[in-house]
Order: C-alpha cells, then structure tokens, then sequence
C-alpha cells in the first residue's frame, strides 16, 4: 500500500475513534446532567433544576406538557417550589423526597447534537412526625412513588441540557400498605391548563397517561440492541 494510501487509512481511522470517544463523553454528560436532576429534586432546588433545561425545553407530567423556560419555571418554581417548601429553595426540616435516577439507557444521535436517554425513578418520600410542613397539598405521611423518563436532550454551545422531560408515573403506593393495596386515584392527573390553572400546563396530553394498577409500556426511544428491531404493540 503507498504512503498516501496509508495516511489515508490512518487519518479515517482517527476520525472514526474520534467520533466514538466524543460519544462516550457525551453520554456520560447527559448521564451526570439527569443525574444532578435527581440529586437537586431530592434537595427541592428547584431554581438549579430550572437552569438545566434548554430555552425551549418542555416538560411532561401528569397528563400535562410544561413548554418554554416559563412553563418549566410554572412546574418547579410556581407548582412545585411554591407547594412543598413555601417558596423557598433548599431542603425543609423532616421532608424526605429522594429521586434515585437508574437504569440508564442513553443514544446520542450520529452529528452529536441531540440524543435520547431512558432512566428509572424510584422515590422515597414522606414528612417526618416531628416536623411541621410547609406544604399547601396535602401530602401522605410517607408513601413510595416508581416512574419512568423517555428524555431527549440537545446540546447548546457545547453543553448538553434536558430538551424533553418526559416523566411517566408509573406507580404509587403509602409506606404502610404497600402498592399492592394503591387507593384508586391516589394522583389526579391535570383536567385544566394555565391560566386557569395556575401552575397548571400549556397544554393537556392527547393520549393520557394511566397509572397503577393499570399498566402500560412507554414506548421505547431505542431499538431492540440483538435484534435491531423497535418494539411495537
């Protein structure tokens, strides 16, 4: 083989691991940024969580899509802040609200702008016997909630930020009982939008969301990884 040939061979060989080794650390990005997601909702600093959305970032909760940096401001800072910690940042004396990100699964797309990432919520929450909430909803004592995300995320001037949050409640259960004994209804999903609901969302899903114990798939971002094919119903 000439020496071009061969220059050749090594220059495409050093864009290909280029190429690879720049999806590896775009992973591990989204990965720590969804992870800081978790560590912050647990501490309810909500104003960080905010800043980790792109400008024209959305949210998807509870039968409701947040969209815009202001709709995503209504959820954690208007519904969510303003709800659980009177309107303060920061953790509350005896509120546990741990969001255990897991399970991760997560594809960057081929020109490394955009990608999509699945991740397991398992929560742990409650109010401690001696503590006097803050809330204005009233909350169970201590109960246990299950979710799934279907994220997607963009990159901005060289920094990933969450461009869907997709939630999908899956399940919730009291501490006491377990989920095998969930009351029916044990969260509303949103029936109204903003502004008629304050904290309410932009806009009501099409194809509402069902929660336990009725169940469903949210549909996979991936295809199977032996056999190529996506899931379908």
């Amino acid at each position: 083989m000439a020496d071009d040939a061969k220059m050749a061979v090594l220059e495409k060989k050093i864009e290909e691991l280029a190429q690879r080794v720049g999806v590896l650390e775009d992973i591990h990005a989204i990965r720590r940024v969804q992870h800081a997601y978790g560590y912050y909702m647990d501490k309810c600093l909500y104003g960080e969580i905010v800043e980790l959305f792109a400008d024209d970032g959305e949210v998807h909760f509870l039968g409701g899509i947040y969209k815009g940096k202001a709709g995503v401001r209504r959820l954690y800072i208007e519904r969510f802040r303003k709800n659980f910690t009177g309107g303060t940042d920061g953790p509350m004396y005896g509120f546990l609200l741990d969001h255990p990100q897991m399970q991760d699964v997560v594809d960057v797309a081929p020109d490394r702008k955009t990608a999509k990432g699945r991740f397991r919520c398992v929560m742990q929450a409650g109010l401690h016997e001696s503590a006097k909430p803050a809330h204005t909803v009233k909350l169970p004592k201590q109960w246990w909630e299950g979710g799934v995300y279907e994220n997607e995320y963009v990159r901005e001037d060289g920094v990933w930020k969450i461009k869907s949050l997709n939630y999908r409640l899956v399940w919730n259960a009291d501490y006491e009982s377990g989920w095998a004994h969930t009351r029916p209804r044990y969260l509303a999903f949103f029936t109204e939008t903003y502004p008629e609901d304050p904290g309410g969302p932009d806009a009501l899903e099409v194809d509402k969301p069902v929660l336990w114990p009725e169940t469903e798939v949210l549909a996979f971002h991936y295809a199977n990884p032996v056999t190529g094919k996506p899931w379908k119903k």
